[in-house]
């Protein structure tokens, strides 16, 4: 896949697992706003969601993350749900993803259980998080600061606690994009 003649926007996910919301709520925003979503995961296909734990929707890979060159695209979203970043983390593919984006310094955004990528991938590390609140253990663990703030900004790194905070997690990621052309 070509780079998109727009901006481009990466929704990293595993295959199944992934909180309907968070996915589609910043998905809608960001196409709306002009940019070109892509969703990457592990395998081609689809991906499964769900509202918390009944199955809501499939929806089409455009590309596997190995494909993916992180330079390709102007930010990275992590939308949560337990399972899908539990699988996504052990995902190398994901990691190398992940910290290519962070070198380009690329605005990264994870909401709910999502962070637990960026601690894989070792990106968390004198950051402060927002995530919800039983990865506190393992974002402090991973040399992070865990706030009970809905939501968060610290440099290029977005991060909200919960499905209740999308709305303000869209608004700073689009924020931190500013305008497609």
């Amino acid at each position: 896949m070509s780079r998109p003649t727009t901006r481009a926007v990466a929704f990293l996910v595993a295959n199944d697992g992934i909180e309907e919301i968070e996915l589609v709520h910043p998905w809608r925003a960001v196409t709306t706003a002009g940019f070109h979503a892509v969703l990457l995961a592990p395998f081609s296909g689809y991906v499964e969601t769900y509202r918390h734990l009944d199955r809501v929707g499939r929806h089409p890979v455009n590309m596997t993350i190995a494909d993916a060159r992180a330079a390709d695209y102007d930010a990275v979203v992590l939308p949560g749900g337990v399972a899908n970043p539990d699988i996504l983390r052990r995902d190398s593919s994901a990691h190398r993803f992940l910290r290519e984006a962070n070198a380009n310094g690329a605005p990264i955004a994870a909401i709910c259980h999502g962070p637990w990528t960026l601690i894989d991938a070792a990106l968390v590390a004198g950051r402060t998080v927002a995530a919800w609140p039983s990865l506190a253990t393992d974002l402090t663990n991973a040399g992070a600061t865990w706030t009970p703030d809905h939501t968060h900004v610290d440099g290029t790194m977005i991060t909200a606690q919960s499905d209740q905070d999308v709305a303000e997690f869209t608004t700073l990621l689009l924020n931190a994009l500013g305008s497609p052309a």
